[in-house]
């Protein structure tokens, strides 16, 4: 019997990265596509509670949520699609466009919808393509050809051997710039210390309304020891983290326990 994956993300159920990532897992899955309406980047683990969601059908086994998170995609999806004996084999959240590596992991929908799946259950992946300022300016024109080998690849293994972590924990891939021919191998790497900047836009509308905009922070990190995932990709290695959900400081317990 063929195994089945649900994939949702966060750019949205048009995004070119969950095209991507379709094709690259039909061969070896039964696909369900849950996903946002629009682009969600940057929710974090927001689940939608002061509005009603419905989902809508763009095909079969393709479903978008009004308005939802990729957390309310999983979440909905798995309770109200499926059966609570016949649960999908693997959640797949990506391909984002835009790396979700370091403490940017705590904003990303995409590593959000893996996580989800988790907690209910199902062996989840999040999976990132780093893009360039080229990439950016035309993202339907960007190269995902190694983010879906190795999508296909790691979804094979896991099929063939099972998955590798306990529960509650994903593993989020971020895949480099460069093509199947330039890239390096596999790092197993440990989320990096991200450098944040403090990019925001400030204008007036047509009434003389003040407001703001984010910008977008450059990709830039402090240079540890060469293990992390931002170190990883420069190299240009497919980065692989194994992240748990469990946010305690152990270490400091002992500390904390002889402050109070």
């Amino acid at each position: 019997m063929k195994k089945r994956i649900v994939i949702t993300n966060d750019d949205g159920y048009s995004a070119v990265g969950l095209q991507h990532l379709v094709e690259a897992l039909s061969p070896i899955a039964e696909i369900t596509v849950i996903a946002p309406a629009f682009n969600k980047s940057a929710c974090a683990h927001s689940m939608t509670l002061t509005r009603p969601l419905s989902f809508k059908s763009f095909g079969d086994d393709r479903y978008y949520l009004e308005d939802g998170t990729p957390t309310d995609c999983i979440f909905l999806g798995l309770h109200n699609l499926f059966d609570e004996n016949n649960k999908p084999d693997l959640v797949v959240s990506g391909i984002n466009a835009g790396s979700n590596m370091g403490e940017d992991m705590t904003y990303s929908g995409t590593v959000a919808g893996a996580m989800e799946g988790v907690l209910h259950g199902i062996p989840s992946i999040s999976i990132s393509q780093v893009f360039t300022e080229d990439m950016w300016a035309a993202p339907e024109k960007a190269d995902f050809s190694l983010a879906k080998k190795v999508i296909f690849d790691i979804v094979s293994k896991i099929f063939n051997g099972g998955f590798p972590l306990g529960d509650r924990k994903i593993l989020n891939i971020n895949v480099p710039a460069c093509t199947i021919e330039e890239c390096q191998g596999i790092a197993i790497s440990k989320a990096g210390y991200r450098l944040y900047g403090h990019d925001s836009h400030r204008k007036t509308d047509p009434r003389g309304n003040e407001y703001y905009w984010i910008g977008i922070h450059p990709l830039q990190w402090i240079d540890e020891d060469g293990s992390s995932d931002f170190e990883a990709t420069k190299q240009n290695k497919v980065s692989i983290t194994p992240i748990m959900i469990d946010l305690t400081s152990y270490k400091d317990m002992k500390k904390l326990e002889e402050w109070i």
